[in-house]
């Protein structure tokens, strides 16, 4: 081997090495975290946020912050329903308001389902938006007429709902519940966070209910 042929192959074995770290680095990097750093748990959950189950135990807490008017929150929907099912009083799951600018009724969605639980029937109205998302969403109108007409198919108290619903309490109260998100981090919806740390590779049911079991083991 010559001594010119031996300088090649050496060279190139340093360009090779170098690829590798390159390539090592990137991946380290690029690599996803399961979940994000700690959030103030006073700014994930306040006293009056809503609470679709409540662990016994206090030891998991499950928060999503939602649109209503979301086409993937209403895909995520019937996940959310099926883990309520299998974990009931096991966790506790805290809905968040946090209605989209871009969608034309997010915001009257939400304050309709904080009209609904002025009268105590929050789960109900959160149930009815998702599951009727196709008819009012994504609508230039206000859905106003729509939202009523739910709110009286609950047996719901109408004309104290169309006040509620009107009410700037009730738009506060929204607002707030995104200003929380805003400081948490959210970004888009939805956005989960399970014991004060927001998910970030949760894809799948498959995924929130490993995140969740790992929790409850701990």
């Amino acid at each position: 081997m010559t001594r010119n042929t031996r300088l090649t192959l050496a060279m190139i074995l340093v360009v090779i090495l170098a690829m590798i770290v390159v390539i090592a680095v990137n991946r380290n990097t690029s690599r996803p975290v399961a979940s994000g750093a700690p959030v103030d748990p006073a700014v994930l959950v306040r006293d009056d946020s809503h609470r679709l189950s409540t662990a016994t135990d206090g030891k998991v807490t499950l928060v999503e912050f939602l649109d209503f008017e979301c086409e993937a929150c209403g895909a995520v929907y019937p996940s959310i329903t099926e883990i309520l099912d299998t974990y009931q009083d096991r966790i506790t799951f805290v809905v968040r308001y946090f209605p989209i600018a871009s969608h034309p009724n997010a915001d009257l969605a939400a304050r309709a389902a904080q009209a609904a639980a002025e009268q105590g029937r929050f789960p109900e109205m959160y149930a009815t938006l998702f599951e009727n998302q196709a008819q009012w969403g994504h609508q230039s109108t206000p859905q106003t007429d729509r939202f009523v007409g739910y709110a009286r198919d609950l047996g719901l108290d109408v004309d104290r709902f169309r006040r509620d619903l009107d009410a700037p309490a009730t738009a506060q109260r929204v607002a707030a519940d995104r200003a929380d998100g805003e400081t948490a981090g959210v970004r888009g919806t939805p956005t989960f966070f399970l014991n004060g740390r927001q998910l970030t590779e949760v894809r799948t049911q498959s995924d929130m209910v490993a995140a969740i079991d790992a929790a409850l083991a701990q």
